[in-house]
């Protein structure tokens, strides 16, 4: 149970069009926003971030950034931005069976080695402490610009924040990322704290 309620969408109308940056995202507007919206300005200062890491103009994929996001929240345990990250991942253009062979993405053909070797960046470091080596630098440098490497490691760190928000809130999960999430990560996955 999260240990603090959400206010309701309309209660700060000066957010509206920032909650509407995440309605396009996700399709909805996320309970961390939502409780977050207390302080109206850190809110603002989120979606400014989001903006610029998140970026559709960029040179990394917008879909293929949520990916990142996605293996970076697995890494440091925030089943919230799991679950949140797959739905923006599907909403920008990765199609379900990339997304069924997500944590094949080392052997599948559905994934390429520049890929590869961003998500295992990704994973290193999202990870407490931070795993990443001069051999994750070697592998995406191979493949990736330093302009790149820049928007894949600033997907990594705005997910970090949201994974020390979610999991410290026990914000609750809302029911189209669970669901999404159930469908994906068969298995072992559970919401844990973020309970809906």
């Amino acid at each position: 149970m999260t240990h603090m309620k959400p206010l309701p969408k309309d209660a700060t109308p000066a957010l509206a069009e920032t909650f509407k940056l995440f309605e396009d995202i996700l399709g909805f507007v996320p309970n961390s926003l939502l409780t977050m919206q207390r302080r109206p300005a850190i809110v603002e200062g989120f979606g400014a971030l989001t903006r610029a890491v998140m970026d559709l103009q960029g040179a990394v994929d917008p879909g293929f950034k949520r990916l990142i996001a996605h293996f970076a929240s697995t890494a440091a345990g925030c089943r919230y931005c799991e679950a949140h990250s797959l739905v923006a991942a599907r909403i920008h253009g990765i199609d379900d069976e990339r997304l069924a062979a997500l944590w094949e993405y080392e052997t599948s053909p559905l994934y390429t080695e520049a890929e590869r070797a961003a998500l295992s960046f990704a994973l290193a470091a999202g990870s407490v402490p931070n795993a990443v080596t001069e051999e994750h630098f070697t592998a995406l440098r191979e493949y990736w610009s330093d302009d790149e490497i820049v928007e894949i490691l600033a997907a990594v760190c705005l997910y970090g924040f949201l994974n020390r928000w979610n999991d410290s809130m026990a914000t609750d999960l809302e029911d189209a990322p669970k669901a999404l999430a159930d469908e994906v990560l068969k298995g072992g996955w559970s919401p844990g704290k973020h309970r809906t």
